[in-house]
């Protein structure tokens, strides 16, 4: 292994594409240096199968427990109870994915802001840290953030897309911003390019968001482009060469902001 250990703070494992192969997925993985991953739970039983998950691979998976902008529709008592209850499993260590996404509107937006403020509160309820969600709701986004951010012991808004003025807020106010291969594609990510200069070291985290944003210029790509944990170093070579550091030294800080925020032993 060239550098220092990762972490993939976002990987959503649960996925189905993942079924077929899900253990040699995570062996792949950790073969590469990716010593911990981080589950995503997308709604209550997603959720609860990252949980699952996490505890069957203790050395290398913890999870998050939440219900995704998408499945907002589906936030009732019941989940709310779900995800309550999953966030005291000690394998959880973050609440979400949450958040506002109002470029698919798959759920009504008055539904997405009030799960949103709900799980925001059981953070703060619960001590656990928001993995958060945002695509084209900036001002509702930071409106019902602001209310929470300073009980919650930590939050991240991960598969940063934002402009300069979210990314300044988000800096203002401590959240940690999650970087994808989204910053590989030459398209869709050229302003992520020059914002990623701009993140505070002590700020900034790494996801493969797999089996989705798969990099767009790996050499090798897979026959049936789906995305892996095992391809977050290449994410890490194209964040360094952007802001001009060494592999080690932006491994050892992404490795050490996630231990931070996900409590991470």
């Amino acid at each position: 292994m060239a550098f220092n250990p990762l972490v993939d703070i976002g990987v959503n494992l649960t996925h189905s594409r993942f079924a077929a192969d899900r253990g040699d997925v995570i062996a792949r993985a950790e073969a590469a240096g990716v010593t911990h991953m981080i589950a995503t739970g997308v709604n209550a039983e997603e959720s609860a199968a990252a949980a699952a998950l996490a505890e069957q691979y203790p050395q290398s998976l913890r999870a998050t427990a939440g219900v995704h902008p998408h499945y907002a529709s589906e936030w009732d008592d019941t989940a709310a109870d779900k995800v309550a209850t999953l966030l005291a499993n000690p394998m959880v260590r973050a609440v979400g994915e949450t958040g506002l996404d109002y470029y698919r509107d798959f759920s009504p937006r008055s539904q997405q802001r009030s799960a949103f403020a709900a799980q925001l509160a059981l953070g703060v309820s619960c001590q656990q840290p928001a993995f958060c969600h945002q695509r084209d709701a900036e001002g509702d986004f930071l409106s019902i953030l602001a209310d929470y951010r300073t009980a919650l012991p930590g939050a991240v808004l991960h598969c940063f897309t934002g402009d300069v003025a979210l990314l300044e807020r988000c800096i203002e106010w401590d959240l940690y911003i999650g970087i994808t291969g989204w910053i590989c594609d030459e398209r869709r990510g050229a302003a992520l390019r020059d914002l990623v200069r701009l993140i505070p070291p002590e700020r900034l985290l790494i996801e493969t968001d797999a089996p989705f944003l798969l990099p767009r210029d790996l050499p090798k790509p897979p026959s049936n482009r789906r995305n892996e944990p095992v391809y977050l170093s290449h994410i890490l070579k194209r964040i360094a060469a952007l802001r001009d550091e060494s592999l080690d030294d932006l491994a050892t800080l992404t490795y050490a902001n996630s231990r931070r925020l996900f409590r991470l032993s």
